[in-house]
């Protein structure tokens, strides 16, 4: 259901955008998410925003780092993603909710930051 975009090869330092976008139009989202997984580690949560607010919240290895924005007319969420550090190295999940809790995951997107 959903398509994410924008991750690639960056050097310390460096930045990255992430796109999210829900094909269907129609498809009504409550709250939406990054998460993101290195090798070896379980899926954390990176960044969340719900339309309600909007309330967000950042995991703490992220704040003034990263910031997450919504397009509720579009179904899109991105993610600006600056001073990027080696450990942000991760494939970087899109998660979205509906407002009876079903969730949907996007495919994953590679974001490698080279030291």
């Amino acid at each position: 259901h959903l398509v994410e975009s924008g991750g690639g090869l960056v050097q310390a330092g460096g930045s990255l955008r992430l796109s999210c976008a829900a094909p269907e139009s129609t498809f009504i989202i409550s709250a939406m998410a990054w998460f993101r997984q290195a090798p070896g580690m379980q899926r954390e949560l990176v960044a969340s925003i719900h339309s309600v607010g909007p309330h967000i919240t950042y995991a703490d290895s992220v704040k003034g780092r990263f910031t997450i924005s919504r397009d509720d007319g579009k179904n899109t969420m991105s993610m600006q993603m600056n001073s990027l550090k080696p450990e942000d190295t991760a494939v970087y999940y899109c998660h979205a909710q509906d407002p009876n809790g079903l969730g949907f995951w996007g495919q994953g997107t590679q974001v490698t930051v080279s030291s």
